[in-house]
Order: C-alpha cells, then structure tokens, then sequence
C-alpha cells in the first residue's frame, strides 16, 4: 500500500474581518485561505502549523464560523464565501481534529459576508452582499441539514458586513437579539421573542459612528447583577462603541453640562437616548455605554476574551496595532491596558520596509492568555502572556503566499525549498530540527517584489534567480545571517564561501541592496565603516523568524539583473553544472519565441537567442547530462536543441515535433540519466506522452490519459528499481503518480492523492526532494508542489513498490 502524508502546508489568510474563528473546545483555529478552510492548533507543542486544508467551495472563504449543535453536541465549522453558498463542515468522531463536509446552504445571491451563532441556539443568521439577512435553523435529526426560516432586506438599502446574535434571559425557549452593521454608519437591532419558531422584528437603530461598521460583538457584561448585555461595535471612523442592553427600564442619564468646556457641544456623538422595546412581556433598554478610543485608522475586528474572569476586548486595526481594552475598576473608564504589533514607528511606511501594513482579524485563545493576528502579508503572529512579567511576547506563527503559488524549486542538495508567487514574493522553506521533533517553516523572504513572480530556479546552495510579470530576471545571493541560521536550526551547512551581509530595499527602489554596498562618504572624502546590520542580532533566536524579522531582515541581496526579452517572462532553467540559464518569455510571434541563454560566468547573453516556436514558450529543461535543451510550447510543438562539443555554451537546433500534442504543451522534463535520453510532454489534451531517443529523432513510446489538461509534470531524479517515477499535476488539482518501466515503457498507475489532501486548483509547478544516487534502498521520497489555490505543499510517499 502506497502512503501518501501530507509534511507541510504553507499558506496565506484572507484579509477578511470575518475569515477566522478559534474554538474555545478543542483549540483549533480554522481561517479562509483562498478557496479553501485551513485548520491549525496555535497550541500544539510541537508547531506543526496547518495540517489540513479543507476542500469544498469555488471562490474565496470570507467568512468562517464554530458552532456547537445544542441537541446533538456536534460540532461544526459554517464556512461562507464568494460564492454565495454556506458550507457546514461536521466533526468526526473519530479524529477531533478534521472534518467533512456535510451540507451546503444556498440561497444568498450576493458574497456571504457575515455569520453569527450563539450558545444554546440552532439558529444562525447569515449577511451577504445582497442586502439581505438569512435566518437558518441547523437540524440534526434527519441527516445534517440547514433550513431556510426568514429573510430579512435591509430598509434603508446596505450590505450588511458583520452580524451579532445573543441570546436574552434563562427560559427554555429564549428571545434572541441580533446586532447587524455594515456600508452605513448606524447598527440596527432585531429581536426574536423566540427561538423555536423566530421572527425577528426591528426595535432600535443606534446612532452615532460616522463611517462604515466593520464589527459588532456582543458578550454578557461579568460586572453586571442583573444580566446585562454589552455590545462592542468598530468601525471604519477610528473608533469603538460600547453599548449596554439592560433588562428593565432605562436608567435617566445624567444631564450634560452646558459650562462644562470639556463637554460642551459634544451632544451629537455622545446623545445618550435610551432605545426602549418590549419582548415577551419584559422590557429592555439599550444605552450607549463608552467610546474607545486610541486607533488611528480602521478597525476592522473586536472580539470579547473568552475567560469568564476577564472582561477584556481586543480589537485589530489597520494602523498596525492591536490593542487589549479594560475597564478600571476605580473609575469605570475603559482603557487600553496592552497595544501589540507596531505602534506607527514609521510613518507612511511601506510593506518593502518591513511594515505590516496592518491587522485585518484578531482572536483570543480559548483561556485567554495568546492572541493572534493576521496581517497584510498573510501571516498569523502569535503573542503570549507571560505570567511572571505579565508581558505579551512575540511568539512564531504560520506564513505563506496569498496569491496563485506559481513556481517550486529545491536547492541542489535539498536542504531547502524555494517557493515563488503572484503575491511578489519569494520565500524559503526549510525542516526546524529540534531534540524529539522536526516541522516545516518558512526561514527567509528573500524577494520582496514589485511585480508578480512566475519561476524560480537555484543556481546552487546560496544563488538563485526569478522571473516575473517584467521584462528582466533577477540573481539573488545567500547573506550570511540566512546561512548561519539555517545551519543552526535545519543542519543544512553550507560550503564556506564568501558570503554578503545582510540586504534592504531602498525606499524608492525595487532592489534588495547589500547593506554596506553604498557606505556613506564623510567629509574628508573617506568612507565611513559600515555598521554591524540589526538583522544578524535579531535572527540570533533559537526559533524560525517571526514575521517581522521576515519581511525586514531576511531579504537576499541582489546580485545581477538578465536584460533581453521584450514582454514578461514565462520561463527559467538552469543547467545541472549551473553554468547556462535558458528563459523565455510571453509571446504572440516568431520575434519573441525565443530562448535567451546566459552565461553564468560573467551574466552575459549568449547569441544569437534559439528559435523553434511561434508562441509562448512555456516550459524548459535541461537533460541531466546538459547535452540537450527541451522547449514546448502553447503552439502545441515541443523542440530538443544539441550543445556544441567544441562550445559547451553554444547550442543547436537537432529535431522539433511541430504536433506533439493536439493542444497547447504546458509542462516538460528530463527522465534521469541512463543511456538513452528520455524525456515527457504534459499538454491540454489530458494526456503525457514519453519520448525517447532514436538516432537524430525522438519517438513516442508511451502515452498517459488523464481527467483533464495537464499542467505540471516531474520525474524522480532517480530511476527506483528500474523505473521511472513521474509525477502529473493537473489543472483540477488533481496529482497522481505514475511508474514507467524503462526498459519497456509500460506504464503503471502507483497512487492519485486523495481529495481531501490535494490542491484544489490548478497545480502550477512540482518538484522532488534531491536523493543521492544511491538511494536505491529508500523508501521515501519528499514532493514540492505549487498550485493557483496559493497553497504550497510537501507530500511525503513511501512504499511505492510494496
């Protein structure tokens, strides 16, 4: 039986106010990542990050809930999405820690926005872009099933972006409020008198924000004797609004000083007119309670700590701070007892000099003591309560890209991954090896760019080089910090050679410089020394980098810059001896479908270019010996040039195959070396084809059918007990792995990744973990794989032949 376990997953959050939720129960936090649910235990001890993604919707996750069934005691994550649908996903019995999807409710016509439950309730209410609420009841009884019980349109007309629902009072069948806010400036509150059979009824409009609500949150106030009920509401005006629903009659605000010069004319933001309503024969009142604040610009989520001690709000706002708000117990003033994250130390600072570019959700843990935070860039920081200082420190959390992954490439040796994406940037991944256990983190960002990246390929342990959606490549060095670092948690040493410090982005500038290339002159004409970077110092922790070390101080200078082809590239390779790169670039005639090769000697273009194709180029290879280049093409042909004996960086055109496949060819690879020179086409029409050489031509000697178009192939850099192994990617996500024979070419289907684990678009790019030769007897093998749903992946399979 083949074993296929899923390594590592890296991924980024949608910024969403509402793409998150942590359950007080079990401790998972689930959040959206492009389409997909991805869960992740922040507490677990041995920091192993995401470990499922859940696959279900078609368009982005904006929305993501917990929720316990109160008859059945299931729990369930609802998921809401672009796609107008709410999906719930059941908890298995059997692992605490998954689900399945078990129902999908429908009938919003715009995005889902927002969704609200509450304790002891099977009713949830969900908000879209349509401009109506859905009241749902969720039933367990006959098969899991969600249950259409109301809409209500939003009068006057907007979309409603957060929802709240709380329960009122003890009885069996209780009166339910619901908060709702969103593009208008004031909250509207609904009623229920009951729950079984609800019908919920405007009763109150509260007033006073003056710009878009972003969130509301309701808890029981722990003060309180009589069970009042406070809600929070931010929005985009900079502040926090807390209001109180009081059972009973309002109590008479005290009147507001006209002489008093603090007061004075402060009467339309801080009216306080109690909103009164009756629900089942009690009466209620809602008065404003407090203005918080302290924010200097959005605020897009506020959340209640969950510690039934504390009554403590946290809020995250795109001012790069989060911040924890308390009541003095003297005085009653609501105060920030705590602010985390950057508090404005750069002023219109840029994410290229390391600005977070502010928070879009913050959650409490279940006992209240972490919280964490998703920023701009994607990545989840994680900040403890130390109980001795009673300090909140910075702990390492989870990254990863946030758009279409598009390119995975190992270094030589496989001590590393690189990892490159449409969000324009670059990372690093590598294993954190530690006394009892290991797990996967990114170690360095070493491209923060200002275009979207498409390749990547390593040019050696410490070199590599990008294309992008610009006309130029880019080579980038290893700075000595990044190399010391991983030697010290990965144990992956490099040979001693010279290398940078670290690098930084000028402000007006798209290339990461080396820190102390450009020394300030003084005043004699001599250069001053350059000061001891604060990168080294800050990465001297026993721990992957944080975020913010990431995106400031682990940037890789660059080395060169590859000029020469007139549209964005689409294409890199580099030689097995890592002297030539051979690109290509986007092309709709014969002028620009062309390979340009470099000499890495001295990065200079070897003319003239190669020409075969009429189209976009849109993958290369080199032949394990480097005697051959391999280019194909959307003009469906695939073409094989010859390296010069006499030259080694002179290439020729030996043999092209104008119909390789009946549509476009989008993937190419080398089988490794035996005698015979083997290589494989991945095309549109759902097929790989294996081509073999035979005198001054290759012949067709095996063909794969597949689901649908083919995207990505690999081969295993060995050939395994006379075999070669291929791995196909997909445009559906799907990733199979296939023996081949390679004495016969007779094909066997080994395993296709289960659905549950594999990418849900399309795969862009796969590699293998580097094996040595002679690793005949190993028994796993390491598989990088890159997809559109902005997931990057390793894939551990063992036991292929057993």
């Amino acid at each position: 039986m083949v074993a296929v376990t899923t390594d590592y997953i890296s991924v980024g959050g949608n910024r969403h106010p509402g793409a998150a939720d942590w359950d007080v129960q079990t401790g998972v936090l689930a959040f959206g990542a492009d389409n997909n649910v991805a869960l992740w235990d922040p507490l677990d001890k041995s920091d192993r990050g995401i470990y499922s993604l859940l696959v279900g919707h078609t368009d982005k996750v904006s929305v993501v809930r917990f929720y316990t069934c109160p008859s059945s005691g299931s729990k369930f994550i609802i998921t809401g999405s672009v796609d107008r649908t709410l999906r719930l996903w059941k908890c298995k019995s059997s692992e605490k820690h998954n689900y399945d999807l078990v129902a999908t409710l429908e009938g919003h016509t715009g995005s889902v926005n927002a969704i609200a439950v509450t304790n002891g309730t099977d009713i949830i209410a969900s908000g879209a872009a349509d401009g109506t609420v859905r009241i749902w009841r969720i039933s367990t009884q006959e098969g899991i099933q969600g249950e259409l019980l109301d809409t209500i349109n939003m009068t006057p007309r907007f979309f409603p972006l957060t929802l709240s629902l709380q329960g009122l009072g003890g009885e069996a069948d209780k009166s339910l409020v619901l908060a709702v806010a969103g593009t208008m400036t004031k909250v509207h509150i609904y009623v229920s008198e009951t729950s079984s059979k609800p019908e919920f009824k405007r009763r109150a409009v509260l007033a006073g924000h003056e710009a878009w609500i972003k969130s509301l949150s309701f808890t029981l106030d722990k003060q309180s004797k009589e069970g009042d009920v406070l809600l929070a509401s931010a929005s985009q005006d900079k502040y926090i609004r807390l209001w109180r629903l009081h059972r009973g009659e309002a109590n008479a605000p005290a009147p507001i000083d006209d002489t008093d010069p603090l007061l004075g004319g402060m009467e339309p933001t801080l009216s306080n007119k109690a909103h009164e309503f009756e629900a089942k024969g009690s009466k209620f009142s809602i008065t404003f309670e407090a203005l918080l604040f302290g924010h200097e610009d959005w605020i897009y989520t506020t959340a209640w700590n969950p510690n039934s001690e504390r009554q403590q709000l946290l809020s995250a706002s795109a001012d790069n701070t989060i911040t924890i708000w308390e009541q003095d117990q003297a005085s009653g003033v609501w105060m920030s007892t705590e602010r985390m994250g950057e508090i404005s130390v750069q002023k219109g600072s840029t994410t290229a000099t390391g600005s977070a570019g502010g928070f879009w959700i913050g959650l409490w843990s279940p006992d209240g003591k972490q919280v964490v935070s998703l920023g701009r860039t994607g990545s989840w920081r994680v900040w403890q309560q130390e109980s001795d200082s009673d300090l909140w420190v910075q702990k390492f959390g989870i990254t990863g890209h946030v758009r279409s992954s598009n390119g995975v490439q190992w270094d030589p040796t496989g001590g590393y991954l690189l990892s490159t994406s449409a969000d324009q940037t670059t990372r690093l991944h590598a294993k954190w090896v530690r006394d009892e256990t290991s797990s996967w983190h990114e170690f360095s960002r070493p491209q923060i760019h200002g275009y979207d990246l498409n390749c990547v390929d390593t040019l050696g342990p410490a070199q590599f080089v990008t294309g992008a959606e610009e006309k130029l490549l880019r080579v980038f060095n290893e700075p000595q910090p990044i190399a010391e670092l991983l030697e010290r948690l990965t144990g992956f040493k490099q040979s001693g050679q010279d290398l940078p410090e670290t690098a930084e982005i000028p402000v007006l500038g798209l290339s990461n410089k080396a820190l102390g290339d450009e020394a300030p002159v003084e005043e004699d004409g001599e250069k001053a020394p350059a000061e001891k970077p604060a990168a080294s110092s800050s990465l001297a922790a026993n721990h992957p980098p944080l975020e913010d070390q990431l995106s400031r101080h682990t940037l890789w200078p660059e080395h060169e810059k590859l000029y020469g082809h007139g549209y964005e590239i689409s294409a890199v390779a580099v030689s097995h001896d890592r002297k030539l790169i051979a690109t290509a670039c986007k092309a709709s005639s014969i002028d620009h479908a062309v390979i340009r090769l470099y000499d890495t000697s001295d990065w200079h273009e070897i003319k003239p270019s190669l020409t075969a194709h009429s189209l976009t180029i849109t993958d290369l290879s080199f032949s394990a010996d480097d005697r051959y280049l391999l280019s194909v093409g959307r003009d469906r042909q695939w073409a094989i040039f010859q390296r010069s004996d006499s030259d080694p960086t002179l290439f020729e055109k030996l043999t092209s195959n104008p119909k390789g496949h009946s549509r476009m060819i989008l993937g190419a690879a080398w089988a490794p070396a035996t005698t015979d020179h083997v290589f494989a086409t991945a095309g549109r029409d759902k097929s790989v084809k294996i081509w073999q050489k035979s005198e001054e031509t290759f012949e067709c000697k095996a063909t794969v059918t597949l689901t649908s178009a083919v995207s990505a192939i690999a081969f295993l850099p060995i050939t395994y007990k006379g075999s070669f192994i291929i791995a196909v990617g997909e445009d559906s996500g799907v990733v199979s792995i296939q023996r081949i024979t390679a004495e016969t070419f007779e094909v066997a289907h080994v395993v296709t990744l289960d659905k549950t684990i594999s990418p849900s678009k399309t795969i862009t790019q796969m590699s293998w973990r580097p094996v040595l030769a002679e690793a005949e007897s190993k028994e796993q093998f390491e598989l990088a794989v890159a997809s559109e749903d902005t997931s990057t992946r390793i894939y551990a399979i063992s036991s292929m032949f057993s």
